[in-house]
């Protein structure tokens, strides 16, 4: 399977299986489009009536037959028979999202977690639930040796305290049990502070800042519970975050809505304000919120992208880039096939906790008891619901098929598909358009990294 496209003066040929990425000529455009199904006369004449010579067609024949030979090209599909293996295969946990604050600061209005109560009571894990989870995690983990724990909420600072502890017993556990943790921290910024971001540049592999960009766009949604916009209090502190961050990871994140469709220029008012680690996601709603977006905004949404990656180009070219989530990827030390087919692994070697010690796949099915797994006291007490997580991959969607994208989402995310669908097998058609068109856009955008890079060699 093949994926053609034209983007920014390129013409890029995605081959699925091999994951060889080709930047061609017209000529060579042109003929792989007709060769799997077009006699090799027939592609002959036809390029003669677009005034290609004989010699070039025949050369660029040649070039994209020995493409395939090296199994370059036209590759057939290896994986199917693996991902009947994966179904099978015995999951040792590896992460969990441990939602310790089911309450928050804010009241942001497109909030899938009912602005952190999850449909539910306010609440905040105690020390003695967040150490049996840390105990869950050890006692599940297999041959797993760096184990990720994500601390989420609602607003995980509202349990500062309990944080704090969870950590110090994990670390305290390190080296007995010969594993390693490494923690994730998403917070509004509400309540940084100096001891805070001390804390949090010593312990957490990774912090996620939440911000929706210009202050007018950020300060629609994200209010505090007295309807006040939270950008002028936020946006000070989290650039004396990144500050004394140094080079560690981090990421501003933001959500965009109907009501910023040209969401570009969120990202690079982002990026202006000083932060160079940026990822925009599309809001996921109920589709009768005035704020949801819809199949009509596609064609704006499409435009969007493409002038980030654009832009993100010049900007790199100019060494003011920035890294945008969406558009990362490794050509050549990638993933490995298994994540590729089986994505997240939500339900299996990913599991939310709640305050309470409740287990569900990821935090986006928190609050739907038809979700409930079990607890980190008793374990799984629903085998047969993980076992529909395992057995879910790109290759049991049928919708997925005939998709060449299908091997960089795995099948798309199993909460946005139960919500679009009502089942986890399901595909949310939206999310598909918009990261089909992710993925082509970043592959221009290395394209034209390779290529700024081998001129400058060739200088």
């Amino acid at each position: 399977m093949i994926h053609q496209y034209q983007l920014n003066g390129y013409n890029i040929v995605i081959d699925t299986y091999s994951g060889s990425v080709h930047v061609v000529d017209d000529l060579a455009y042109e003929i792989i489009a007709l060769y799997e199904h077009t006699a090799p006369a027939q592609i002959m004449s036809l390029m003669k009536e677009k005034h290609f010579t004989e010699e070039s067609i025949r050369d660029t024949l040649s070039e994209v037959e020995q493409l395939k030979h090296k199994g370059l090209l036209f590759t057939e599909d290896m994986y199917e028979e693996l991902s009947i293996d994966l179904k099978k295969r015995t999951t040792y946990v590896k992460a969990l999202c441990l939602n310790v604050a089911h309450t928050c600061n804010l009241s942001c209005e497109y909030c899938f977690a009912s602005q952190g109560k999850y449909n539910g009571e306010r609440a905040i894990m105690s020390v003695e639930v967040g150490q049996r989870a840390i105990d869950y995690l050890l006692e599940h983990s297999g041959h797993h040796r760096n184990l990720d724990i994500d601390f989420f909420g609602g607003e995980p600072l509202m349990a500062w305290k309990v944080v704090k502890q969870i950590v110090a017993y994990a670390r305290s556990k390190e080296k007995a049990w010969k594993k390693q943790f490494r923690f994730t921290f998403t917070t509004n910024g509400m309540l940084l502070d100096d001891e805070v971001t001390a804390f949090l540049n010593e312990e957490m592999y990774n912090v996620v800042l939440s911000l929706d960009g210009r202050k007018e766009v950020h300060d629609r949604l994200r209010t505090t519970v007295t309807g006040k916009g939270s950008y002028d209090h936020i946006v000070p502190k989290f650039r004396e975050f990144i500050q004394k961050r140094g080079d560690q990871e981090y990421y501003v994140r933001g959500t965009y809505t109907r009501n910023n469709v040209d969401f570009t220029n969120d990202i690079f008012h982002i990026a202006d304000l000083g932060f160079d680690k940026i990822s925009m996601e599309p809001v996921i709603c109920d589709p009768r919120e005035p704020y949801a977006l819809t199949e009509k905004d596609i064609p704006e949404i499409y435009e969007q992208y493409e002038i980030l990656a654009k832009e993100m180009i010049t900007r790199s070219a100019q060494g003011n880039g920035f890294t945008f989530y969406h558009y990362m990827l490794d050509l050549s030390e990638g993933p490995c096939i298994q994540k590729r087919i089986t994505g997240c692994g939500s339900g299996t070697e990913y599991l939310a906790v709640t305050p309470t010690g409740e287990l569900f796949p990821c935090h986006q099915f928190v609050g739907d008891e038809a979700y409930s797994m079990g607890n980190i006291w008793e374990g799984i007490t629903r085998p047969e619901l993980q076992g529909q997580f395992k057995q879910s991959n790109c290759y049991t969607k049928p919708a997925c098929k005939d998709c060449w994208a299908k091997l960089y989402c795995s099948g798309g995310c199993p909460a946005n598909a139960l919500h679009a669908t009502g089942s986890i097998n399901g595909i949310y058609e939206f999310s598909c358009d918009v990261f089909r068109k992710r993925i082509e856009c970043s592959m221009m955008a290395k394209v034209a990294e390779s290529i700024r890079e081998l001129e400058a060699c060739d200088a």
